[in-house]
């Protein structure tokens, strides 16, 4: 690494820590104020700073952008309990809960009715989305030399442990190799998102998608958090793994698509998350509540499903199935799909648990 990239990245860690006053080998809870509800009971963020006992990057992991999506949470917690953190370079900024009304209320969205993932930079004065997104953005990520944003499903609708990143940049583009799921998407910034602003002040910043709003996934959650290390080791946060394991280069997927419901009904799905499909194949049926009408629904193409809707009910024109697309090597992406569930499905003849896994969620 260059000296002058190692200057930068240790100016950046100090400055977190020097600003809320955190001694090298300590962590602290900082309490972010955003603004104050009609209640007059302040919103606020709270953070998880660690820092390590020699300097290092600073990366943010944060959670619950979206308020329903709570995965990520007990990633963040997992995460902070670890062994590995007993070796940290650098700062580590912790933010489980970024919209903290959107979590106490199950909701995606703030009261304002606004997508904090749509609402970046933000500003000081705007809306309580604009606010929200204006102190993460300004107190938090400006301050970080990476960044790994934990995200879900939607409200009914599960995701296949996959990372979206901008892979034309480099950065952004190692992370996501080396994060460790079977499904990585070459996916451009949103307007208005987070990882628009962060790569506009070049702070490479990936997304972590996996499982379903409101509902825990173990394995979607160890998977996160065994990537978020992989991270952190390969930029030099943690020791490299002892483990002579070989790690499989991710296969890139340039374009996804989804299939979409051509009439209203009752949905029966007939494929399941990481399954491959080929062009033509029928995925699904939909049928009136009589059954005496069947529409099929077909895969436009070859690809791999890495998200669906669970919900049965469905109106014409909706999202079923998330398909990302590959030009060739769609057999090695499936079997790196089938891998990464054995490797991350929970053993129970394994508990009482290591110092490394916890007992599994059901």
């Amino acid at each position: 690494m260059p000296s002058r990239l190692k200057h930068a990245l240790a100016d950046k860690a100090n400055v977190v820590a020097d600003k809320f006053d955190i001694a090298p080998g300590s962590g602290e809870v900082i309490r972010l104020p955003v603004a104050r509800l009609y209640t007059h009971n302040d919103l606020s963020i709270e953070v998880q700073a660690v820092r390590g006992k020699r300097n290092g990057p600073t990366l943010f992991v944060s959670a619950a952008i979206h308020g329903d999506e709570i995965n990520g949470v007990e990633i963040v917690r997992r995460l902070l309990q670890h062994p590995a953190m007993k070796n940290l370079r650098g700062t580590l900024l912790a933010i489980p809960i970024v919209n903290v009304h959107g979590f106490l209320n199950n909701s995606r969205y703030l009261p304002d009715g606004r997508d904090l993932n749509r609402s970046f930079p933000g500003s000081a004065k705007g809306s309580l989305a604009g606010r929200v997104a204006h102190t993460f953005m300004n107190d938090i990520v400006a301050h970080c030399t990476h960044g790994i944003d934990l995200h879900t499903g939607a409200r009914h609708r599960g995701n296949l442990p996959q990372i979206r990143a901008d892979m034309n940049n480099p950065a952004t583009a190692d992370m996501a190799k080396v994060f460790g799921v079977p499904a990585v998407l070459h996916s451009r910034v949103r307007d208005g998102s987070l990882r628009e602003v962060a790569a506009d002040i070049n702070i490479p910043v990936i997304t972590y998608e996996a499982g379903e709003a409101l509902r825990f996934d173990e394995v979607a959650i160890r998977a996160g958090v065994k990537g978020v290390i992989n991270v952190m080791r390969h930029i030099n946060m943690l020791p490299p793994s002892r483990s002579k394991r070989s790690k499989p280069t991710p296969i890139i997927s340039e374009e996804s698509y989804w299939v979409r419901a051509s009439e209203s009904g009752i949905l029966r799905a007939l494929v399941p998350n990481g399954a491959r499909v080929s062009k033509g194949d029928i995925v699904a049926m939909v049928s009136d509540p009589f059954g005496s009408k069947s529409q099929e629904i077909t895969a436009p193409s070859d690809g791999i499903i890495i998200g669906r809707t669970y919900l049965p009910l469905v109106h014409e024109g909706e999202a079923l199935f998330h398909i990302a697309k590959y030009s060739t090597e769609i057999d090695r992406v499936l079997s790196r799909v089938e891998a990464f569930h054995e490797l991350h499905e929970p053993d129970t003849e394994k508990y009482p648990p290591s110092e490394v896994d916890e007992p599994p969620i059901y």
